[in-house]
């Protein structure tokens, strides 16, 4: 009888449902249509267990299901797979940042428990499914910055849970949705830079928490609802020619001929051909079609019945799926990602250990998991007064960066990837944003490394801003004051009329700056205590608006897993910044950053990033042609190119022993300055 009614089940339903059993068999289904080259996914294979840690952005929640997809960044450029949607378990998917082109299947709609949905920064096309209103859980949907088409879906009025809903930056068309007026939760909506035309509803004005509704770059029209006065400078309506409104800045107060019922029809498309009257979207059934749906009012039953059925059928087939995979294995307990229903059958658990509230940094619901900021740890010292002032939540991290858009992108490197954004009062910063699987798993080793970088203040260290951990995402994010002339590395191996060629005067501030960064770290004037850089090199020094040195990644390697700090070695082996007797010791000590400060000095003088043997032997002997960068045609002091050639030489002795404190050093250049 079982294998009858799977039988029929599948004549309903596509063969991309019916074929896996397990997660491990859809897993790889998906990894085939996401890295069709296998070239990143290649942790990702069927002698694995999803849940061991092997698999590459794959966590799972303590019964062993597949609960977190966090795969941003990774260079993927196939197809979302509708095996997606088999993964019923999954509350976080996280494909955002890559290439990915194609349609969103409608698949994705099953996922019942997934609360938050990235798939912005790709080249998704087609259109929004409207299935995705169906989604009970879904509190987070993001898909700007891709090429979808069509129109807004008014099943998305139906997400109960929706807290932020961003659109911008694809081709969608017609008018906004009344029924997003229905989302009570929702606090940011984002339709800018689209091909939106019609009205702006008054349900959507009325929306209780809507905090920031941004329309720019429309061709929207007819007068705007008083009540998003509201919103202040979280109302964002720029570049809509036909909109107007009292009371706002840069609209025109209503005439006439301007101001219509935004509920009445349409009658000009975009382009201001005339066409037949396109009525302003109300409220549907969720399970409704577009084809089903086209006369809501001739309809009605028809639409309930048709779903009721469907439902049925989906719920019976995913019984049987479940049922059978469970006959099969048992999967291990995974990773800290746990889903809500397992947060709530664990909570006894839970309160002998330690029970947390919600993270004051994450003002929106995102999904349960790693949330180090939250009140009441266990026992951390990490007091929450230490955080006030440095707390941000994930919605100004968004905004900034303008949903972590490309062009906003600095840097990435193996751990984490670097954002350019403008906060809220103007000022200019830069994001880190670190992966959790790249932090310490400890939260409370991870919480200690953070009071670490809160108290390190100096002039010449990078100043942070503000931090954020979003517990949906599974990331946390650094935010520094942003230096406008770039790092150190820019000024090596420039040609001559380049423009960047750095002046004598300007190379002695900077290497004298980066001595006093360090010399800070080192537990010298004001420090409370020593710290250990490790990471020193020509990438880690940043310029401000003067040119004063900003040494960046103070103390980060405390926030890091030690396996990620590994890594980074391999970079600072290679230009030539780890002292030699790290080979042996495996240890960093404030003698190693001195060592990485002496090979900064060779670069600087010589404004090259190589630095090799005759280098040395050239500076030894005062053979100034052969270490000083020749850009500079020779307008230095040849007695204090000398001096700092020696303090070069006796920072990088092979014997940490021979090398002197940072101490020692700002003396030593303190006397060349003086000279000078």
């Amino acid at each position: 009888m079982l294998i009858l009614l799977c039988l029929l089940a599948f004549r309903f339903f596509s063969p991309s449902l019916a074929t896996p059993t397990t997660e491990l068999d859809l897993l790889m289904q998906i990894k085939v249509s996401l890295d069709p080259r296998d070239r990143f996914l290649t942790s990702w294979s069927f002698d694995s267990d999803p849940c061991s840690g092997s698999f590459d952005g794959v966590a799972c929640n303590e019964f062993g299901n597949v609960a977190n997809i966090s795969l941003q960044g990774k260079g993927l450029s196939g197809r979302l797979p509708a095996a997606l949607g088999g993964l019923r378990n999954l509350t976080g998917l996280y494909l955002h940042f890559n290439t990915l082109n194609g349609e969103i299947p409608a698949e994705l709609a099953q996922l019942s428990q997934l609360s938050d949905l990235y798939l912005n920064m790709n080249n998704l096309s087609g259109k929004i499914p409207p299935q995705i209103g169906n989604m009970p859980n879904l509190q987070v949907l993001q898909l700007c910055y891709n090429k979808l088409t069509g129109s807004i879906p008014t099943q998305l009025g139906s997400l109960n849970t929706l807290s932020v809903l961003t659109l911008q930056s694809n081709q969608l068309t017609g008018a906004i949705p009344a029924s997003l007026g229905n989302l009570e939760t929702l606090t940011r909506l984002d339709l800018s830079f689209n091909n939106l035309f019609g009205s702006v509803p008054l349900k959507l004005a009325a929306t209780p928490l809507l905090e920031v509704l941004d329309i720019r770059n429309n061709t929207l029209s007819g007068n705007v609802p008083l009540a998003l006065k509201r919103l202040n400078s979280g109302f964002q309506y720029g570049n809509n020619t036909g909109l107007c409104g009292a009371g706002f800045p840069h609209l025109n107060v209503c005439t006439a001929s301007s101001s219509h019922d935004p509920y009445k029809p349409e009658p000009l498309k975009p382009n201001g051909n005339l066409t037949r009257d396109i009525p302003e979207p109300v409220n549907l059934p969720s399970n409704c079609t577009e084809a089903q749906c086209s006369n809501p009012s001739k309809y009605p039953r028809v639409c309930v019945i048709s779903g009721v059925v469907g439902i049925f059928i989906i719920l019976t087939v995913t019984g049987i799926f479940a049922f059978s995979w469970h006959r099969r294995q048992k999967q291990k307990i995974g990773s800290a990602f746990d889903s809500s229903e397992a947060r709530r059958l664990s909570t006894n658990q839970a309160k002998e250990v330690c029970r947390k509230s919600a993270s004051p940094l994450i003002s929106l619901e995102y999904s349960n998991g790693w949330d180090p900021l939250a009140k009441g740890q266990c026992g951390n010292g990490f007091s929450q007064e230490v955080l006030e002032g440095f707390m941000f939540n994930l919605e100004e991290v968004e905004r900034a960066t303008q949903c972590f858009s490309e062009v906003n992108l600095l840097g990435k490197s193996n751990f984490s990837a670097t954002y350019k954004g403008i906060l809220r009062d103007g000022s200019v910063v830069a994001i880190k944003c670190i992966a959790k699987t790249s932090c310490k798993s400890d939260e409370a080793e991870f919480l200690k490394g953070l009071k670490i970088l809160i108290s390190l203040k100096h002039e010449n260290l990078v100043r942070l801003r503000g931090i954020c951990c979003s517990k949906g995402r599974g990331e946390c994010f650094l935010i520094y004051d942003f230096a406008p002339n770039g790092n150190l590395l820019q000024y090596l191996d420039v040609k001559e009329g380049s423009g960047k060629v750095l002046d004598w005067s300007t190379r002695k501030s900077i290497i004298n700056g980066i001595a006093r960064g360090i010399g800070y770290l080192h537990g010298n004037k004001g420090s409370k205590s020593s710290v250990v850089h490790q990471n020193i090199s020509a990438e880690k020094v940043f310029m401000d608006g003067q040119y004063n040195p900003l040494l960046s990644e103070s103390g980060l390697h405390k926030l890091l897993a030690d396996d990620i700090v590994f890594s980074n070695l391999k970079t600072s082996a290679a230009m030539g910044y780890l002292a030699p007797e790290y080979t042996t010791t495996g240890r960093f000590t404030e003698k190693s950053d001195v060592y990485a400060f002496g090979m900064l000095i060779f670069q600087i003088l010589g404004g090259k990033r190589q630095i090799t043997q005759l280098t040395r032997h050239a500076t030894e002997s005062s053979k100034f042609e052969d270490f000083i960068d020749q850009n500079l045609g020779g307008k230095f002091p040849e007695s204090e190119a000398a001096g700092l050639g020696r303090v070069a030489i006796i920072c990088t002795h092979d014997s940490p022993n021979s090398r002197p404190s940072l101490a020692i050093v700002m003396q030593e250049l303190s006397g060349l300055s003086g000279n000078s």
